[in-house]
């Protein structure tokens, strides 16, 4: 079988900085309790008019990948693209991105498993370049959570986590065995679905429109996030998962140089520091500056800290996350 390996990394964020203070102006908060509940300082949201939707995000981040792998776009034999806010119900965002990069006919994959989106897409590109099926594939990740948020004292549980943005990832064969994607590991607990759920609508008629035309009072438009249960379980599946990829590949936590969660919460990535004894450089955050970005986090971050020099040739990375479904899965990576 043949290895796949990450052959460049791209990511995209709106221009728009959107700060605690600035979220203090539009409902009961301030900087000291965002920070001390989440770890989030700012993020990034889409401005009506910026030209920004979830797929042109993901095609900019991709665009930026492609280019560092130095792989023609008509070389990529599949698109993955991994989201909860996609710009229309249907079609999915995956073959708007092959429309506007202009790729010849090729399959396109949407991925819906929230905040572990870009984990179980990263499985489904490694397998299919493992058997042989597929040689390039481009993964996104890209969410536009800004435009679906209830910003008043009564969202603000949620509101002041999410943020706008994309990472994109070409996988490609790897010539050298043994570097590459070492191991992918998945899992799901349908029965705690709705403690993290929206029963709403798309990005492209986002929801005060919708409230505007038809207002109501007990709201299913906007998220609902249960935060201690989330939190509660997201620590535990984290352990587990990491645990499980380290297993897998005779590792133990002193063989990580470098685990990048997904971007949930700052406070959820510092406990999981804590309990395997991480030291800070073992570790990547970024939420600080973008909030949580689904589908995109993991990207994101990856992204950013390839381009600050911490993942070198030889590290071993892990990725991990957790989110609504309950979906949780972790990917071990010989850079």
């Amino acid at each position: 079988m043949y290895q796949s390996k990450i052959a460049g990394l791209g990511s995209y964020v709106p221009e728009n900085v959107v700060t605690n203070n600035d979220l203090s102006k539009l409902m009961e908060t301030n900087d000291e309790w965002i920070q001390e509940r989440t770890g989030i300082k700012e993020r990034r949201h889409i401005k009506k008019g910026d030209g920004n939707s979830t797929a042109i995000m993901g095609v900019k981040a991709a665009k930026i990948a492609l280019e560092r792998a130095k792989i023609n776009k008509d070389d990529i034999d599949l698109i993955i693209f991994a989201t909860l806010s996609p710009d229309y119900y249907f079609p999915g965002c995956g073959v708007q991105v092959q429309e506007m990069l202009d790729i010849h006919t090729c399959p396109a994959l949407d991925v819906r498993n929230q905040c572990s989106g870009f984990v179980y897409g990263l499985s489904v590109a490694d397998q299919f370049i493992k058997t042989g099926m597929y040689k390039n594939i481009l993964l996104i990740g890209s969410e536009n959570h800004s435009g679906g948020l209830d910003m008043t004292t009564r969202g603000r549980g949620v509101s002041v986590i999410f943020g706008d943005g994309a990472g994109a990832a070409v996988l490609t064969q790897s010539d050298h065995n043994g570097q590459g994607i070492l191991s992918t590991h998945l899992h799901s607990e349908g029965k705690h679905a709705l403690e993290l759920s929206l029963k709403g609508p798309s990005t492209m008629h986002w929801v005060p429109e919708l409230i505007e035309k038809n207002p109501q009072e007990d709201i299913p438009y906007y998220p609902y996030m249960n935060g201690q249960y989330v939190f509660k379980h997201a620590i535990q599946r984290f352990s587990e998962v990491i645990k499980e990829g380290l297993k897998e590949n005779g590792l133990e936590v002193k063989d990580i140089d470098l685990l990048i969660p997904h971007q949930a919460n700052l406070r959820i990535a510092q406990f999981i520091q804590q309990k395997f004894k991480l030291s800070d450089d073992q570790v990547f955050n970024n939420i600080q500056k973008y909030g949580n970005t689904t589908a995109a986090s993991i990207p994101i971050a990856l992204t950013e800290a390839w381009e600050q020099g911490k993942i070198k040739e030889g590290d071993n990375i892990v990725l991990a996350a957790f989110g609504s479904g309950f979906t949780w899965g972790s990917a071990v990576i010989s850079w």
